[in-house]
């Protein structure tokens, strides 16, 4: 690695100051390292277009930015914020300060691809370097391939081959394996530079990070939702699930049941390091934290690193295959037919407000609009609803679910919605279709998590709660249900609605044979 008299480290999607791989390379490459985060109007600008003046995301990172700052001005830094074009700051910021290379975890995302080789342009026309980093992945890019060295578009034998890739030997202990414990020594943080305007600023201020006013955003009901940003949340959620990882498997299914980790949100901004949560699956699982329950499984540590090689796998695939965004990855699928018009456009509305009828796809559709959370299980059945039930284009779905996550991730989400449309690598079979009712019966069968977003509904019997229209009236009448007026009576009936969807995917298969 090239010696630097000074560099400057652009913070994306990597909110911490630990087992950081940019920051790290810089702190034991340079003489001064400068710090730096853009609050992208590329970005943000957009999303006030759509109305998204209150965004959960913005306050989310906003809040781990001023961890962060914090916590480098402890260790001598501080944290440089700029709110404009990042192509434009980050070549007119390191000009500034004089920088020999601007580093940078890298993004696998094609707009964010674009927009570094046009920063990276801008700076060597500066004589800058700007250099890249693995971070956000255990594995990127080509690490993972056939052995015919093309990327692999099935789930399990990229499994297969990821975890022959990181596991050479299985005594060997998590903090040892190079793709997990490379970055696990404290760096020399006496490289750490104050921005220059603020070396005498209180270490417990928020100073230099716009509020959320200051970037024309609102307050949301983050913390009223018991979400904590920045690396105190991430760390305070690892601890309260590690004692829960062995019933991951069994848990993660039921959304009214304390399942799964709710770190998405922190892997997604980078609060946590993806390394480290790979260790400490490994570390229960060799521990026997994550052993067989006797159901069958692999075990709850086994389960939950499998989630881990998913997020890995979607984004290998936009990265080979960067036209999923907005295409289908296999292209006959372009040929399904789609229900469009006014109709249309009103079933995607009762949709999107939880009032289609089906008491599941509701509850999960409000936790969603209330919460920006939606439980994985519910993200499979209201995306195959409106796909196959209501017969609506899968990219309505991905683009509600974009503006309205707290974790959205663009890779996860397409890979998730091209698999529920049938449309996408090893997605399941086109004439798989969830029946809402059967879900609703086998993962919320006490309707515990539907009353708590249906409350009209609460007063039903837990047998009428997953199909409420198939109630006796007098059983509806003496719970206050009153079908189209406290609650939406059906808006398709499954069965016809199945019928439809077999025979749209059947003429594009007809087509294509």
């Amino acid at each position: 690695m090239t010696r630097f008299n000074r560099s400057l480290v652009w913070f994306r999607r990597d909110l911490r100051h630990y087992d950081h791989v940019a920051l790290d390379t810089a702190l034991r490459n340079s003489q001064a390292v400068y710090c730096v985060f853009v609050f992208d109007r590329e970005i943000l600008d957009p999303l006030l277009a759509r109305g998204l003046q209150a965004d959960r995301r913005v306050e989310f990172i906003r809040d781990s930015l001023a961890e962060l700052d914090r916590e480098l001005r402890q260790r001598g830094g501080g944290l440089i914020v700029r709110n404009g074009r990042a192509r434009e700051e980050i070549p007119c910021l390191a000009a500034q300060l004089e920088v020999d290379a601007v580093l940078l975890n890298r993004d696998y995302e094609p707009a964010a691809v674009e927009r570094d080789r046009a920063v990276e342009e801008s700076l060597a026309q500066q004589g800058r370097r700007l250099l890249g980093f693995k971070d956000q992945v255990i594995f990127e890019k080509d690490e993972v391939l056939t052995q015919a060295g093309r990327p692999y578009t099935v789930f399990t034998p990229y499994k297969n081959a990821w975890l022959k890739k990181l596991l050479p030997a299985d005594e060997v202990p998590a903090a040892e394996i190079p793709a997990l414990g490379a970055w696990l020594v404290e760096p020399p943080w006496g490289a750490l530079a104050a921005p220059p305007a603020r070396a005498d600023v209180d270490a417990d201020a928020d100073a230099g990070v716009p509020t959320l006013a200051e970037l024309g955003f609102a307050p949301t009901n983050l913390r009223e939702l018991g979400i904590v940003p920045g690396m105190d949340g991430a760390s305070a959620l690892v601890e309260d699930f590690l004692p829960r990882i062995s019933r991951y498997a069994s848990a993660r299914d039921f959304p009214a049941t304390k399942g799964p980790s709710y770190l998405s949100v922190h892997l997604r901004f980078g609060t946590v390091p993806v390394r480290w949560l790979a260790r400490l699956a490994l570390d229960a699982m060799r521990s026997g934290e994550g052993a067989d329950t006797g159901e069958g499984d692999a075990g709850g540590a086994r389960t939950w690193l499998n989630e881990l090689i998913w997020r890995d796998f979607y984004f290998s695939i936009l990265h080979h295959f960067p036209h999923v965004v907005g295409s289908a990855f296999r292209a006959e699928f372009e040929r399904v037919q789609w229900e469009t018009g006014a109709q249309a456009d009103e079933l995607f509305i009762a949709w999107c407000e939880g009032k289609t009828g089906y008491p599941l796809v509701d509850a999960a559709m409000l936790q969603l609009n209330q919460t920006g959370y939606m439980h994985n299980r519910l993200r499979m059945v209201t995306a195959s609803f409106l796909v196959k039930d209501l017969g609506l284009d899968w990219r309505r779905g991905e683009a509600y679910f974009a503006d309205r996550l707290n974790d959205y991730d663009l890779a996860a989400n397409n890979g998730g919605w091209q698999w529920a449309a049938s449309t996408g690598c090893d997605a399941q079979p086109w004439f798989r279709i969830f029946n809402p009712v059967t879900q609703s019966e086998r993962f919320d069968a006490h309707g515990k998590f539907i009353c708590r977003y249906l409350p009209q509904l609460a007063q039903l019997p837990a047998r009428d709660l997953h199909a409420p229209w198939l109630a006796p009236a007098a059983t509806q009448a003496a719970a206050g249900v009153s079908l189209g007026e406290n609650y939406p009576r059906p808006v398709v009936a499954h069965d016809e609605a199945r019928k439809r969807t077999l025979e749209r995917y059947q003429a594009v298969r007809t087509i294509a044979g």
